[in-house]
């Protein structure tokens, strides 16, 4: 978008979902059968793969400096999970939890404190898709195995999945093929986690989290049937009004909007999980602020999750 090559990021991003979703239907079967039979011995070794997932995130890092910034960032994360993921704070709603605020703390409030005062977005050129269909399709590939590997593994989440799929992405289309691998890689994910929900009985994302929560019947073909409709909506919809999106989203005023969505994410911890959760907003958010300054990526905060989760 700042290169003014957004509405074809948004093409790419719809067509790596789409592509994602016809390859994660007729895989998920074979590889939910296998994940069955092999699910005992990865919990066994639960603390074993999710350390191998910490250091792979941190031996891939750009630089000697990121890759500590990155580990210091895993750290706090996981103290600050072990600090709060076992309260249960008094909140105006019954189906609240501190997941809310720490997620919107360490992955929404630092990218819009950071777009304060910031110039807005730059005129976009024409949407045209500058990418071979063997990079498209290679990209998309390799977000949907990674998203399918990481559905059936706690706490680890299609951003790390993302990640591990960048070695399948043509280096001469990088940057494209970063934005399809990781559309499908979201979108896989969530696929497979609704197979690892009715299989295994346990969820691993925040969507199934909530299913299983709202006690949703686990009817598979109902569950896919409303993944697929979704998916097929989302990419319509992204065709039709993501230019007018972007229209919109340049002419706004970024403090007034940063500021606004802020204070309307502070409103929701509270609603999920009273005080409690709008301190943990704010301490997550603190957190949050610090991969992008020392050059790290912003995964090292899911040791939120996989911190708790490695010490049981």
């Amino acid at each position: 978008m700042v290169a003014g090559r957004g509405r074809e990021a948004v093409r790419l991003s719809a067509v790596g979902s789409g592509l994602a979703v016809a390859l994660a239907v007729p895989l998920a079967v074979p590889i939910t059968w296998l994940m069955m039979r092999g699910y005992p011995v990865v919990r066994e070794h639960l603390p074993l793969l999710l350390g191998a997932v910490v250091a792979f995130l941190v031996v891939t890092e750009s630089s000697k400096r990121a890759a500590l910034g990155g580990l210091v960032a895993f750290l706090a994360s996981a103290a600050l999970g072990l600090a709060t993921l076992d309260a249960d704070p008094a909140a105006p709603l019954d189906a609240g939890g501190v997941l809310v605020p720490l997620f919107a703390g360490l992955f929404g409030a630092p990218v819009l404190v950071d777009a304060m005062g910031g110039g807005g977005v730059p005129p976009q050129a024409d949407a045209r898709i500058a990418m071979s269909r063997r990079g498209l399709g290679v990209s998309a590939g390799g977000g949907s195995l990674a998203g399918a590997v990481v559905g059936y593994v706690p706490g680890v989440s299609a951003a790390i999945a993302a990640v591990a799929a960048l070695p399948a992405v043509p280096r001469d289309e990088s940057d494209r093929g970063f934005v399809v691998a990781t559309s499908g890689a979201n979108t896989a994910n969530t696929i497979f986690a609704l197979f690892a929900l009715v299989a295994l009985g346990t969820p691993r994302t925040g969507v199934t989290v909530a299913i299983d929560r709202a006690e949703v019947p686990f009817a598979l073909p109902i569950l896919l049937v409303a993944a697929a409709t979704a998916a097929a909506c989302g990419f319509a919809l992204v065709l039709l009004v993501g230019d007018a999106y972007l229209r919109v989203v340049g002419n706004a005023d970024y403090t007034r909007l940063s500021v606004g969505v802020l204070g309307l994410l502070a409103g929701l911890s509270f609603a999920f999980a009273g005080a409690f959760g709008v301190g943990a907003f704010v301490v997550a958010g603190a957190l949050g602020l610090v991969p992008p300054r020392v050059g790290a990526r912003r995964v090292h905060l899911m040791g939120v999750l996989i911190g708790p989760l490695i010490v049981g």
